[in-house]
C-alpha cells in the first residue's frame, strides 16, 4: 500500500512513522529544518520512554514521488488550496484523499443528500478549487483525535490518543476504506469505519468552534474556559448555535453541550491548537474552525449572533499578528 502523507508535521509524523513500521510504503511531504532532519536522521516518534524511528522516503517536491494509493492530507486546513497543483502528480485514477484536518471539509456537500448536495463552502474551499481539482469522488473523511507535537526538527513527541476514525462521504463501506483502516489498525491505531463520519467530525468541531477563538481572545486554558462561569457561558451559547445548524444538516450528536463542555474542561490546562499558532505567530485556523460554521449558519438561514461576535473579535486579534 503506497502512502503519501502530505504535510509530515505532528500529526502527520506520527502517522507516518506507526505506518511505516506496519510496512506501508510511506512517503512523507514537509519543508524546512523538519525535512532536512527526516532525510539526514531518519523520523523519530517519542512515546513515553520508547524512541522509534524510520527511514521513509521524505521531499519537499511531490513529483519525485508518483501516484499513490492514499494521500493522506495532514496540514491545517487553510493551507491546502495552496497546493492542489503541487499535489496533482500523486493523484492516479484510483487514489483516495484522506482528509486528516480540522474542521468541515471541502467534500462535505458531496453525496449528502439534501438541497446544499454538489455545493463547495467558499469559506473552507475559496472558488471552490479543492472541489473540482481534487475531486470529492476521491475523499475519505478522516477524525484526528491524538495529540502531539514537534519536539524538535525531526523529531515527534506523542503526548495523548491513537483514535482516528475513518468514513465514506456516501455512508459505504468501501474496500478502500476497510483496507485502510486494516492498516491502521496493524499500525496500532484506533481506526473505526463510521457509516457517518459528518456526526464524528461535528462532535470535534463543536468544541473547537468555541473554545479555540476564546483561548486565543483570552489565553486562557480548556480548564479555565470550562470553569469560568463568563467563557463557559460564551462558549455554550456558540455551541447551541452550531447544534441547531448541525441538527437542520441531519447531525446526531452523541452527548449534550453540558458533558461536551466537561469533556474539555477535564482536559486540564491545555493550550488550544489556535492559542498555541498565535503564540508561534503561524496562520491561524479560523476559517475551517469557525467561519465555516457561521457560513453553513447563513446556508440553513439560522442566525448565529454569538458566534458572529467572537469570529469577529478573533479575526480582528489574527489580523492585527499578520496570521490570517
Amino acid at each position: 500500500m503506497k502512502i503519501c502523507i502530505y504535510g509530515a508535521g505532528a500529526i502527520g509524523g506520527y502517522l507516518g512513522v506507526q505506518l511505516a513500521r506496519a510496512g506501508a510504503d510511506v512517503s512523507l511531504v514537509a519543508r524546512g529544518a523538519h525535512l532536512a532532519a527526516m532525510k539526514a536522521n531518519g523520523l523519530k516518534l517519542l512515546i513515553g520512554d520508547e524512541e522509534r524511528v524510520v527511514h521513509p522516503r521524505c521531499t519537499d517536491n511531490p513529483a519525485e514521488l508518483g501516484p499513490q494509493d492514499f494521500v493522506i492530507i495532514c496540514l491545517k486546513a487553510h493551507s491546502i488550496t495552496g497546493v492542489i497543483d503541487a499535489m496533482q502528480p500523486l493523484l492516479g485514477p484510483k487514489t483516495r484523499i484522506v482528509t486528516a484536518v480540522n474542521g468541515i471539509p471541502y467534500w462535505y456537500f458531496y453525496k449528502h443528500g439534501n438541497e446544499c448536495e454538489g455545493s463547495a463552502l467558499e469559506s473552507i474551499d475559496p472558488g471552490g478549487r479543492q472541489w473540482k481539482e481534487l475531486g470529492p469522488e476521491r475523499a475519505i473523511g478522516c477524525v484526528v483525535y491524538p495529540a502531539t507535537e514537534i519536539e524538535a526538527p525531526g523529531v515527534i513527541r506523542h503526548v495523548y490518543g491513537d483514535r482516528f476514525p475513518l468514513g465514506e462521504p456516501s455512508g459505504e463501506k468501501s474496500a478502500d476504506v476497510e483496507a485502510l483502516s486494516a492498516m491502521f489498525v496493524k499500525a496500532g491505531l484506533q481506526a473505526p469505519v463510521l457509516e457517518n463520519i459528518r456526526d464524528e467530525i461535528w462532535l470535534k468541531l463543536w468544541g473547537n468552534v468555541c473554545f479555540n477563538p476564546i483561548s486565543a481572545l483570552t489565553h486562557a486554558t480548556l480548564d479555565v474556559i470550562g470553569s469560568d462561569p463568563g467563557t463557559r457561558a460564551v462558549a455554550k451559547s456558540m455551541m447551541v448555535e452550531a447544534q441547531t445548524i448541525a441538527e437542520k444538516f441531519g447531525i446526531r450528536f452523541r452527548v449534550d453541550v453540558e458533558r461536551r463542555i466537561e469533556g474539555a474542561r477535564k482536559v486540564g490546562a491545555h493550550k488550544t491548537s489556535m492559542l498555541q499558532d498565535l503564540e508561534r505567530s503561524r496562520p491561524m485556523e479560523i476559517d475551517p474552525l469557525v467561519t465555516v460554521v457561521q457560513e453553513m449558519g447563513t446556508l440553513s438561514k439560522i442566525p448565529t449572533p454569538s458566534i458572529d461576535i467572537v469570529l469577529a473579535l478573533v479575526a480582528q486579534r489574527a489580523k492585527i499578528a499578520e496570521l490570517y
